[in-house]
């Protein structure tokens, strides 16, 4: 193969280094979820506000794209849990962001209470983390509070079949290594505040999924926590004052999910 004078590799893509490939297809990823521009010439240039730094920004989604599913967030902590003898009544919390943000130390004291949440994920991605955040690490019981970020598409459109089928594969997994499982219903959003977010997640959605997860607990010996109704107001809104972006339970509002997750979670264990 000939030689790329300028760029110092060889022609033949499969040969480039790292260093110019990585961030090459990162870019290459970026530009092809980005929405398709119109094909035709304009007057006024005005593109969208480019990120400062575009090389350091690809590479960084380079490096995160290696591991898409989080696996290595609690790998370490996964590790330190599962090389000592279980604790009794370990629950894990697997979840996204209202998850990830919720001090458990703090409102449950005491408690041998794990948590697995990671921000923006959605049911496919807490799926691949079912055996190493939740099943190695042996608790009795998982507390799961998953699909608000399904319905907003954070990784791509799902059908509700989609998302379903997953929360069964979540449920049955976790069952079949004696496992007691609880499901979460989705808590509301709102536009209360200045970030609107019944746009990205329709209340509709939110109702028809915990409808689901409703039924399917009840017919497979599932557990169910209604943090639903613990946040919502007489309009299917999440209350006025218990969130900060109307997505997310501030302080107020992890105080009135705490006493329903320790209600399902004494029950789920009884």
């Amino acid at each position: 193969m000939p030689q790329s004078r300028g760029l110092g590799f060889r022609s033949s893509p499969d040969q480039w280094p790292a260093r110019i490939l990585t961030p090459l297809l990162a870019t290459l990823a970026v530009l092809a979820l980005s929405p398709a521009a119109p094909c035709q010439l304009v007057e006024d240039f005005n593109p969208p506000k480019a990120n400062c730094c575009l090389q350091m920004f690809a590479q960084t989604l380079a490096d995160q794209m290696q591991d898409w599913n989080q696996l290595g967030r609690y790998h370490a902590d996964d590790a330190r849990l599962t090389s000592a003898a279980p604790a009794a009544h370990r629950v894990v919390f697997l979840g996204d962001s209202i998850t990830d943000g919720w001090n458990l130390g703090q409102f449950f004291p005491g408690k041998p209470y794990v948590n697995r949440g990671i921000s923006g994920q959605t049911t496919p991605q807490m799926l691949v983390r079912m055996f190493p955040d939740v099943i190695d690490v042996k608790p009795e019981a998982v507390i799961i509070l998953a699909g608000t970020n399904d319905i907003a598409r954070n990784t791509g459109p799902e059908t509700s079949t989609m998302i379903e089928e997953n929360f069964q594969a979540m449920a049955e997994l976790a069952q079949a290594h004696g496992i007691k499982v609880i499901f979460c219903l989705l808590t509301p959003v709102s536009d209360y505040t200045a970030s609107k977010q019944t746009e990205h997640r329709p209340p509709a959605d939110i109702l028809k999924l915990n409808a689901w997860l409703r039924d399917y607990a009840a017919a497979r010996h599932v557990d169910v926590a209604d943090y639903y109704s613990a946040l919502a107001d007489d309009k299917g809104m999440l209350r006025d004052g218990y969130s900060n972006d109307g997505l997310h339970p501030n302080a107020k509002g992890y105080a009135l999910l705490a006493p329903v997750a320790e209600a399902a979670i004494e029950k789920a264990l009884q």
